[in-house]
């Protein structure tokens, strides 16, 4: 997550702290455009290697790490084109979990993306877009970083372009790509830390305002929970700049607050319904069954640890300590790099303090309810111990996913440190005075020369390490020839269900959850993988099992089919009927042979049509 800190005492177009230094002069337009295009390049070429190994048969790869949550993103992208190509309510659909449907503004549902890109899914098809978006979302996030720095914090250029490598492609960032788009879309965040910083400037409240509401609303439709760790790191930087620079801030808390209001007020008259939907629409809920996800809390030795996904990460290691998700993994390099430029750098920048500040505040925080060292849970408490599981906008965090403001702000504090490295070797040579023998070569450069050189290999070889890696891949077989062909479109009439066997969900049931996705949704099924309500209104994953989905799920555990009897045929029927199904079909399967036997048991005999297994149950319910 990108967190760029400028100071708001000075204006948008200053890109010095606190350091005494002036305004850099203009530089020709050339110069600045060639290196843009050049950073925007290398950041593209980068989000095509991580994405290597799902364009080498993009049309039947998924993720290894995620693989279900591979297949909800390319089933979110179908539903924009469904709700667009329909002219649906994107908020909600019954595509999935039928007939009770799924409330998407309570789900991951990247309706940000989805329905602008929705004639691009129609052209190309959800596996495509994907792939296409996963890689573009992780060089937007280094573009707009980049630019964020490089027009309000560093002069060189080369910092900028090393802070935003970092802020687009840390290991923690690329670890979500595995599967999670939408932790990798954080393309808008930097731009939304600049105008918060930028609300005192005085009179522009309005428009400052008003630019800040406008990003606010549209990353609610992209992911809320980066919205709010970032509304946290805004909040910390903020009280932080306060504390060091009192009579600035009296000076701007007007504007500032005058600012804040109009974006508030904005945001909230663009949002309010969704939000009201989320919260109330059908299938809404309240935090999830046993605050599951408080536990999830960083390890200790993740920070010094590298991640899978690099050049230098290990999988053994992972296994260890990866029982989180892996959001920090900076290496031991690069937190040894970082405390020296946090030690040398705030003694003179107000930014580089602020950072200080946000690293440890955020890292004490993504602890969790227990410290956890080296895969051990000690007895030590941390920080979540002292949060209740229902605390409003709480309760659904992940302590670990706090430390993803770590990691933006070491990327800013990357680009800070090279930053001095660069404006120390620009800095003049003084001119020599009578009597000083000009004979003698100038020691000054060459002693400051050693140290940059030494500053620049240092930062590098901390970087080298964390370069990533694409993504690994798995094979997956492709929808049965029935179902991509629209064989099935004799068998299910408008408002009955297409029942796959077997039936998606959370664990179960990942190819048939593409079955829906790579026909464009067109016809709805029952179960799938979402988050929607039990029935005490807690937030559960997938859809409440019934007796028949209860019993295909415990039979493909034990690969052999149990003693039906007359209850079993009469629960299949009632649950066929809840469904509202007309047809179910199996397709191939490792366990084909045991589900087809089961299937049969319960409801007859099965006809062979084209590539599946079909029971025809419209007579019956």
């Amino acid at each position: 997550m990108a967190v760029p800190v400028v100071d708001p005492s000075l204006n948008s177009s200053s890109v010095e702290v606190d350091t005494g230094v002036s305004d850099p002069p203009r530089r020709p337009r050339r110069r600045p455009a060639r290196a843009d295009v050049l950073a925007i390049g290398a950041y593209a070429l980068l989000g095509v290697l991580v994405c290597l190994n799902y364009w080498g048969d993009v049309q039947h790869r998924v993720s290894s790490h995620l693989p279900t949550d591979h297949s909800w993103f390319e089933w979110l992208f179908a539903h924009g084109a469904y709700s667009v190509r329909h002219l649906e309510n994107p908020l909600f659909t019954a595509r999935q979990n039928a007939p009770d449907g799924v409330n998407m503004m309570a789900n991951t549902s990247l309706l940000g993306v989805t329905l602008p890109l929705a004639p691009l899914t129609m052209l190309l098809g959800p596996q495509v877009m994907y792939a296409l978006y996963l890689g573009a979302a992780l060089s937007a996030t280094a573009a707009t970083s980049y630019w964020t720095l490089s027009r309000h914090l560093v002069r060189s250029r080369g910092a900028a372009f090393v802070g935003g490598a970092f802020l687009g492609f840390a290991p923690g960032i690329v670890h979500h790509a595995n599967g999670q788009p939408n932790f990798v879309s954080n393309f808008l965040l930097p731009l939304i830390v600049s105008r918060v910083l930028r609300l005192g400037e005085p009179g522009r409240w309005r428009r400052n305002g008003v630019a800040l509401g406008l990003l606010v609303a549209y990353q609610i439709f992209i992911n809320e929970e980066m919205l709010l760790l970032t509304a946290l790191a805004c909040l910390v930087v903020v009280v932080a700049y306060a504390v060091q620079r009192p009579r600035a801030t009296r000076e701007r808390a007007g504007a500032f607050l005058a600012a804040i209001g109009v974006g508030g007020g904005v945001a909230l008259l663009l949002t309010a319904y969704p939000i009201w939907f989320q919260f109330n629409g059908p299938q809404s809920y309240r935090g999830l069954q046993g605050g599951v996800f408080h536990n999830w809390g960083e390890d200790l030795m993740a920070f010094v640890t590298f991640a899978r996904d690099t050049v230098a990460g290990d999988e053994a290691v992972e296994k260890t300590i990866g029982l989180t998700e892996q959001n920090t993994w900076f290496g031991w390099p690069l937190v040894l790099v970082g405390l020296v430029a946090l030690v040398l750098l705030a003694r003179r920048s107000v930014p580089a303090r602020i950072l200080a500040v946000l690293v440890v505040v955020f890292t004490v925080a993504s602890i969790g309810p227990k410290v956890r060292f080296d895969g051990v849970e000690t007895g030590v408490d941390g920080p979540w111990a002292y949060v209740p599981d229902d605390l409003p906008l709480v309760e659904m965090m992940m302590p670990t996913r706090l430390s993803l403001v770590v990691v933006g702000a070491v990327g800013v504090l990357l680009a800070l440190a090279w930053d001095a490295l660069a404006r120390d070797g620009r800095a003049p040579v003084p001119a020599p005075r009578a009597g000083d023998d000009t004979s003698a070569p100038a020691a000054g450069p060459r002693r400051r020369r050693m140290p940059r050189l030494v500053g620049y290999a240092a930062i590098a070889a901390a970087l080298l390490p964390l370069f990533p890696r694409p993504l690994p891949a798995q094979q997956i077989d492709p929808p049965p020839h029935f179902v991509t062909s629209g064989g099935w479109r004799p068998y299910v009439p408008d408002g009955r269900t297409l029942v796959p066997v077997p039936i998606p969900s959370n664990v179960h049931g990942l190819p048939t959850l593409r079955w829906s996705a790579l026909t464009g949704q067109e016809f709805p099924i029952p179960g799938g993988y979402f988050i929607g309500p039990n029935e005490r209104g807690e937030g559960v994953f997938g859809a409440p099992n019934r007796p028949t989905s209860t019993l295909i799920y415990s039979t493909m555990d034990a690969d052999r089919v149990p003693e039906i009897t007359e209850e079993n045929r009469r629960q299949a029927v009632e649950d066929l009927r809840f469904w509202r199904a007309s047809v179910v079909v199996l397709g191939a399967n490792p366990r084909e042979a045991v589900l087809r036997d089961l299937m049969t048991a319960l409801l007859g005999p099965a006809q062979r049509v084209d590539d599946v297994w079909l029971w025809d149950v419209r007579d019956r319910v």
